[in-house]
């Protein structure tokens, strides 16, 4: 299974970025893809994630509101949309995936397979 995140960059605060998730390896039926992100000094933080057979989406509170996620089947890709962005959503953003719900994968990041980071920056 590969992962690979790309989108990331630069951006004032009050604008927009959409990262990309491409996945490749299996299928994915009944997998949560999901996105967290590690600022400086603290931990890896879960932010949305998505079934990919159902569309349920479940969102973290900091971002309910302002990131939507989707996917396209058949680009084997998962989206997050981040509108409204703030400094304090600089990160390195990771995508993740896991053969669980999304729920789950808000509760707990064990058995994640990762992507690498892309780094998103949100200047005031």
């Amino acid at each position: 299974v590969q992962l690979q995140a790309s989108g990331g960059g630069l951006v004032q605060a009050g604008g927009s970025l959409r990262l990309s998730c491409a996945a490749s390896g299996r299928s994915f039926s009944n997998y949560a893809m999901g996105w967290f992100r590690q600022a400086p000094a603290k931990e890896r933080d879960f932010v949305a994630a998505i079934n990919w057979s159902t569309y349920n989406t479940v969102y973290a509170d900091p971002v309910k509101g302002r990131f939507t996620i989707s996917r396209d089947n058949a680009k084997n890709t998962v989206y997050p949309q981040m509108n409204s962005l703030k400094p304090e959503d600089t990160a390195v953003y990771y995508c993740a995936a896991r053969r669980t719900a999304p729920l789950t994968m808000q509760i707990t990041s064990r058995g994640n397979i990762w992507g690498k980071g892309t780094q998103v920056t949100v200047s005031s």
